[in-house]
């Protein structure tokens, strides 16, 4: 039997994946074959020896100790894509809301619920021209990464009349092809900055990007620019958008990443994380989490992967799984990759599981079969 931990309350459609005959799927299991998370904080967690795998379902994995685990051979998984259409709404929504000021100015109405009846009439008319903003038709949206969600959001844009530009260094030139008739893809983050009224973020939070919305690139925005944060909070640093907002360079800044300085700035819309807080959203990535951990445990493919490479053999029979460290000597394999300074290798047939774990650099090895 293999036990899975559930740290947050984790779609039915995804647990019920598990066969019963081979799985006990629980919060409060012990010695997990694998993990099943949302948001949960795992940094200050103690793995045992057991944990194969740990399933994020989503597509962010900085509550996750990455680095840790594949020091420790356990291989986490996200699910990119799973929730793209959710977030793509949302920022939608956000694009609307930094133009129109409907914050605000629901708010405001709601304040003249004890007015009577023909005077509220009187003071929609005299205060609406205060929540006055642009259309987004013909305006030009920046999208910076374009991934699963970013290339969602640029054809939504283009559908709405915004010319659309993006640019992302990890694209290949077939997607770059395929998004070519929606969105302008340009080689640098310069070109969209000269060129947006409106940017909206979808990149990672890392040692490269953390902060990257700063002073230096605010100066390079048209003025009165609009910024949405549907990534990650950190990506902007808070001081300089405070200031900028200040200067007028910057309209307004829609973040599903609120803090306590943001939460309270002038020129912010913050929503409370709610880009994948959809029933259909929470579902396709419990489902699709649920499909890597079998898929690894059972037959040990790796698809998904954050720090181990994407490596499957579909082929019958023993397998011999070996995860390692890169430079190890895993000759012979029949298939094999490495990520991140990371490996993974299967071997099939009569190899010698004992003599693989014995290499230098090899992390763990684990027969299927």
């Amino acid at each position: 039997m293999y036990n899975i931990l559930t740290l947050n309350k984790i779609a039915a459609c995804g647990t019920e994946k598990f066969d019963k005959a081979k799985y006990t799927v629980s919060d409060s299991v012990e010695n997990p074959t694998g993990i099943l998370v949302r948001s949960a904080v795992m940094h200050d967690m103690t793995f045992g020896a057991d944990l194969l795998a740990i399933g994020r379902a989503g597509a962010g994995t900085n509550n996750i100790p990455v680095d840790k685990c594949a020091e420790q051979g356990i291989v986490v998984f996200n699910t990119p894509g799973a929730n793209a259409n959710a977030v793509k709404e949302l920022v939608l929504a956000g694009l609307f809301l930094s133009s129109r000021k409907v914050t605000k100015a629901v708010a405001w109405a709601a304040d003249l619920k004890d007015t009577e009846e023909m005077n509220v009439a009187k003071q929609v008319e005299k205060g609406k021209s205060q929540f006055a903003g642009p259309e987004v038709l013909g305006k030009t949206l920046g999208v910076i990464g374009l991934g699963a969600i970013g290339r969602k959001v640029a054809e939504a844009a283009a559908a709405l009349g915004m010319t659309v530009i993006g640019t992302d260094p990890f694209l290949s030139e077939a997607a770059a092809a395929e998004i070519a008739p929606f969105c302008k893809v340009v080689a640098t983050k310069e070109e969209v900055y000269a060129a947006a009224d409106y940017i909206t973020l979808h990149v990672p939070c890392n040692a490269d990007t953390k902060g990257f919305m700063n002073a230096a690139v605010f100066a390079q925005l048209k003025d009165g620019a609009r910024i949405l944060n549907f990534a990650r909070g950190e990506l902007v640093n808070d001081t300089d958008l405070e200031a900028a907002i200040a200067s007028g360079k910057v309209a307004c800044y829609v973040t599903d990443f609120p803090n306590a300085k943001t939460v309270a700035m002038d020129g912010v819309v913050a929503i409370p994380h709610l880009g994948a807080s959809t029933p259909e959203s929470e579902d396709n990535c419990a489902k699709m989490a649920a499909d890597e951990l079998i898929d690894y445990i059972e037959n040990g493919n790796i698809r998904n992967s954050v720090n181990f490479p994407n490596v499957a053999c579909d082929a019958a029979g023993r397998k011999v799984c070996v995860l390692f460290k890169e430079g190890a000597d895993v000759t012979g394999a029949c298939c094999s990759g490495v990520k991140k300074g990371f490996g993974y290798a299967i071997f099939t047939g009569d190899a010698d599981a004992d003599a693989l774990a014995a290499k230098d650099g090899v992390i763990k090895v684990r027969v299927i079969g």
